[in-house]
């Protein structure tokens, strides 16, 4: 914030969902936590609902460190929008396309947004490209205007890109000739079990599982914050043929939806060597 100020104004923050004291070791949705979704009301009530325009919300954090929404949170959350006709909006770039274990985390939560972004899995990112899923309600309104006039200008350079469409076909084509996201969803045990053996790992303070996601807390060494998370991706990479991503101390895993029980394991014993190089 200090670096780049309010970016568009106007905007007011939730708190975060996040509270390692009652969340600690986490498989899924925390039990605690649906009730930071109440600090909408009194936001509502210092701008008053005809202010907002949205609320944006990741069904999982997956950037900041692999954070599930709390259960009963995303369910306050669209009451309160209700309520006072504010759009609600998922940002499921991360969470779209199985890495849940369903096509969107909207259908594993039960919960209908008016808005969903998508990108990444729609072309198992081999080729980028980006889209938004809108409720007929939002499309109509665009589609009153005058016969000559573009309904929705939004058109951009490589909108519709040939390469990247195709890829997105295939992709949809493999998730379903596959069954990979009903794959997901039953590997989805096996793989909190295996992250969770390694809570006992040094400088371990938290693990968080969620789908086929996985966040591991590194305690910060005493040269600061990140930087045990910088030498483990280091050590990961160079030593251990793994890829992973880090942000600050956290160690955040996403494997493929194709991925087997025995490279659980093998991903795992790398991981538990990672954290012993750096504590």
């Amino acid at each position: 914030r200090k670096m780049f100020g309010t970016l568009l104004t106007g905007v007011d923050h939730l708190p975060t969902t996040y509270d390692r004291e009652k969340q600690a070791f986490t498989k899924g949705e925390p039990e605690y936590g649906a009730h930071f979704a109440d600090e909408l009301e009194r936001i509502v009530g210092i701008h008053g609902p005809g202010t907002i325009a949205a609320v944006i919300v990741e069904p999982m954090a997956g950037s900041t460190g692999v954070l599930a929404t709390p259960k009963g949170y995303l369910q306050k959350l669209r009451a309160i929008c209700d309520k006072h006709g504010i759009l609600l909006i998922f940002d499921e770039v991360i969470t779209g396309y199985g890495r849940l274990g369903y096509a969107f985390a909207a259908e594993r939560y039960g919960v209908l947004p008016d808005m969903i972004t998508f990108a990444k899995g729609v072309t198992n990112g081999a080729v980028p490209m980006g889209g938004v899923l809108i409720r007929d309600e939002i499309h109509d309104s665009f589609m009153k205007g005058p016969e000559h006039v573009i309904e929705l200008f939004h058109g951009y350079t490589y909108s519709a890109h040939p390469l990247a469409c195709a890829a997105g076909l295939a992709t949809l084509d493999i998730y379903r000739e596959e069954g990979l996201f009903e794959r997901a969803r039953a590997m989805e045990p096996k793989w909190a079990d295996a992250v969770m053996a390694l809570r006992n790992e040094p400088n371990v303070v938290d693990i968080r599982t969620v789908g086929i996601t996985a966040g591991i807390d590194l305690a910060p060494n005493k040269d600061g914050p990140g930087k045990r998370g910088f030498e483990a991706l280091d050590s990961a990479f160079h030593d251990h043929e793994l890829m992973m991503r880090v942000a600050g101390d956290t160690l955040c895993l996403t494997p493929p939806l194709i991925i087997s029980e025995s490279q659980v394991g093998e991903i795992m014993d790398k991981i538990a060597k990672v954290i012993r190089a750096v504590a």
